[in-house]
């Protein structure tokens, strides 16, 4: 089939989730498939990392967007049109014509778009969209806003909560098909709206081959690790909870544990907690298996957004067990205790993972359980079969 897939990133480097998410499926489904790219980036530079993908993808396009999410353009566009923020900034100039024109030039068998706000780049047009939510956005930022000390910009910021609900609902009714990530978020659109089309649940999945080469050197030092991008707002927050009410109280009963956190782009109160010599913060790293091969515990006290957390999964591929809240888990077919220690107030964070750090015993366990789990459930060649069923069901359905 010829499919046109839309993704407001390149699919490389492999530093968020998404990237992770789309370079796998595209690996894997270019194997049946001729896929055409149409990918948002921020420099020029990034376009370096086209060769990385030209392997699977007859033609890979590049539309340039404002470097800053805060650019002036971005911002007038929230401000004066009934767009949300997170659309205005995946709007490039120009972008839709040269999609209108691709859909002219070729006979797509279907648009496999990746996140609602991909969807206004995409012009009226007969072939049918697969539309892939990674997470439910108006969730994620109306947790963002409610927690959020921008008194004087609350107003405008709950403008954009409206506006986000309001579009994503929208475009969940454009598409033919929905997939998300976790059977909760399936059941949410459907509570939430009016007749949505068929919708499936694709999990995200992880490299099993690449993460179970990690090699584990622990330190004599209990060592905690913390994982996440930090432009995705929910892993700012989360950090920023671990590090201001948890971590105090794991360091109360282990003075001399130590604390890794690791992810691309941390803001500078993120950096500023290395003034700690106990807390190490890296940034991104060359390869995370070093990381986490490192590492006795990775904690995600994850309490906002939704989707499926590829650290976690991460985790359980290299053999590191997991401390996690209810929300950090939801959508992975984890049960707590089993293949994770699963709490969702700080004190009790803090007490599972002492816990944890000073059995060696349950440590083995849970690294044992987390391993079998992704192997059997979230490894990339399944999950991409399964998007592949739909491809033809919805391709092929449409012609029928």
């Amino acid at each position: 089939m010829k499919i046109l897939m839309l993704t407001p990133y390149l699919p490389y480097p492999l530093l968020s989730g998404g990237q992770i998410r789309t370079y796998n499926l595209l690996k894997n489904l270019s194997k049946k498939h001729e896929i055409t790219l149409f990918s948002l980036i921020k420099e020029e530079k990034e376009k370096k990392y086209i060769e990385q993908i030209k392997p699977f993808c007859k033609k890979v396009a590049v539309f340039k967007r404002p470097k800053s999410p805060w650019a002036l353009r971005n911002i007038l566009l929230a401000g004066f049109t009934p767009y949300p923020f997170v659309v205005t900034r995946n709007l490039p100039i120009g972008a839709k014509k040269v999609i209108a024109k691709a859909l002219q030039q070729e006979q797509f068998d279907l648009i496999h778009a990746e996140t609602f706000y991909m969807m206004p780049n995409i012009p009226n047009t007969r072939v049918p969209i697969l539309l892939v939510e990674q997470t439910i956005e108006y969730l994620g930022y109306q947790s963002y806003v409610k927690q959020s000390r921008w008194w004087p910009f609350k107003p405008f910021l709950y403008l954009d909560v409206l506006k986000i609900f309001l579009w994503e609902r929208y475009f969940w009714q454009k598409a033919e098909r929905l997939v998300t990530m976790s059977e909760e978020d399936k059941q949410y659109i459907q509570k939430t709206v009016a007749n949505p089309p068929q919708i499936d649940v694709v999990a995200n999945g992880v490299d099993i081959a690449f993460f179970e080469k990690t090699k584990k050197r622990l330190p004599q030092e209990s060592t905690v690790l913390f994982v996440g991008t930090f432009k995705w707002l929910p892993n700012v927050d989360a950090v920023k909870l671990l590090v201001g009410k948890i971590w105090p109280k794991v360091r109360r009963d282990l003075p001399h544990a130590r604390l890794k956190i690791v992810g691309f782009s941390p803001t500078k109160e993120i950096l500023a907690f290395a003034r700690d010599s106990q807390i190490e913060v890296l940034g991104k790293v060359e390869d995370i298996r070093t990381a986490y091969g490192q590492s006795h515990v990775l904690l995600a006290p994850i309490r906002s957004g939704k989707g499926t957390r590829y650290k976690i999964l991460e985790a359980m591929a290299t053999g590191t067990p997991v401390v996690s809240t209810r929300l950090g888990v939801e959508g992975l077919d984890i049960m707590p205790g089993t293949e994770a220690l699963v709490a969702d107030t700080p004190e009790e964070l803090a007490r599972l993972t002492v816990r944890l750090l000073k059995d060696s015993k349950l440590q083995y366990r849970l690294a044992q359980a987390g391993r079998r789990l992704v192997r059997k459930r979230y490894n990339w060649q399944s999950i991409s079969q399964e998007l592949d069923r739909i491809y033809q069901e919805l391709g092929y359905g449409q012609k029928g």
